[in-house]
């Protein structure tokens, strides 16, 4: 079991009507508010106007329609204004990616050059204004970590970089807001929030036993409430364990005692940085034909504990315990109505060999839990066909 840090400090608001804190968390920040959003979701659903109100007393400013794979255009517009206003406070109203433009624009409010060097050196970020988030998606766990993912279109690169300072001074987290979600960005959330379980589950150290058992609860919460959610999208429950999952699977709680490189994110951040898709969708999409290609005899008593301990599995063959495991794993997300192949979401194998290569570069592959080259990657993209 490794050494670690745990110390995330966010003020966590969950439940019913916590948005009434607002005022509350804001008073100590400033008066001038830059209030970063995406679509047209929160108006239609009544969170835009409550947010207005309550924030009455404050000067505000917005930056809207933030992408769902944000782009480095919107932080740069982000950016702009704080400069502009002299902003002392973000506040990110939405899912992952308004929250994680809201970091960045955050981190570049004091930075004289372009923000993009903030996502490609993470050493670049100096001072941050604080970030306050209001959720409306289960997905990232942005609410809760120092992490943000952004794509630069002109390049065909989507990076991560990452702040202490980037973690939000508080996150409101009140599960009504999912009940409007299409269904498939909940299949996709649930989707994504699984992947992150798994970069952190499937690691080679040993003896992180209380890590692995909180990360197997999480994914017996998403397998649980995932279906519940899709068939009753205002069900409380399932709408609240998917959102405090979502917070958990990536506030580095998971991780304690782990530690090592990611592989799904890598590979997929590049079938988003060519073709734009839906983060969750190529997530489950790659997830299962990664696992199938590094079973292996060192690799398959983890796929087994896996298969035990989340689906109840009981066959005593490794491999057929392991394979089953996987199965269900394919077999969950496409019950869920997630597409499972590349052909379905218009991709096919014209940039497999750059995107292989690009993965590798920059996401750390070397590291993995199975560490993979670029004909690896080049494989498993091959599989997801």
């Amino acid at each position: 079991m490794n050494n670690f840090r745990f110390n995330v400090c966010t003020d966590i608001r969950f439940g019913k009507d916590q948005v009434e804190a607002l005022p509350e968390i804001m008073s100590s920040l400033g008066k001038k508010v830059l209030m970063v959003y995406g679509g047209g979701s929160i108006r239609k659903n009544g969170l835009y106007d409550k947010v207005k109100m309550l924030l009455a007393d404050f000067e505000v400013f917005e930056l809207a329609g933030v992408e769902p794979n944000p782009k480095i255009t919107s932080v740069r517009e982000g950016v702009k204004l704080c400069k502009a206003h002299q902003i002392d406070v973000v506040l990110a109203v939405g899912g992952g990616s308004t929250i994680d433009a809201a970091k960045v624009i955050a981190g570049g409010a004091h930075y004289e050059g372009d923000p993009w060097d903030l996502v490609v050196d993470s050493s670049e970020i100096g001072k941050v204004l604080p970030i306050v988030t209001v959720l409306t998606l289960a997905a990232t766990g942005s609410e809760m970590n120092k992490n943000a993912v952004i794509s630069n279109m002109e390049m065909n690169e989507k990076l991560g970089t990452s702040s202490r300072d980037f973690i939000p001074y508080a996150s409101i987290c009140d599960p009504t807001y999912l009940f409007t979600l299409p269904s498939n960005q909940t299949a996709a959330g649930t989707a994504d929030i699984m992947s992150h379980i798994f970069e952190q589950y499937f690691q080679p150290q040993k003896g992180a036993f209380i890590s692995d058992r909180f990360a197997e609860s999480l994914l017996k919460a998403c397998i649980k409430y995932c279906p519940i959610a899709l068939e009753k999208p205002d069900d409380y429950e399932a709408r609240a364990n998917l959102m405090w999952a979502s917070t958990q699977a990536l506030n580095s709680l998971l991780t304690c005692g782990k530690g090592g490189g990611w592989t799904c994110h890598p590979i997929e951040h590049e079938l988003s940085a060519f073709y734009d898709i839906t983060h969750g969708v190529g997530l489950a999409i790659v997830t299962p034909r990664w696992m199938r290609y590094i079973l292996n005899e060192d690799t398959v008593d983890k796929f087994c504990e896996y298969g035990r301990n989340v689906w109840g599995i009981t066959e005593t063959n490794p491999y057929k315990c392991a394979n089953m495991a996987i199965d269900a794993t394919e077999n969950f997300f496409k019950a869920c109505g997630i597409p499972m192949t590349l052909g379905e979401v218009g991709i096919d194998d014209s940039k497999f060999k750059v995107m292989a290569e690009k993965a590798v570069r920059l996401g750390g592959l070397q590291d993995a839990y199975v560490p993979l080259n670029e004909k690896d990657v080049e494989t498993i993209l091959r599989a997801c066909l």
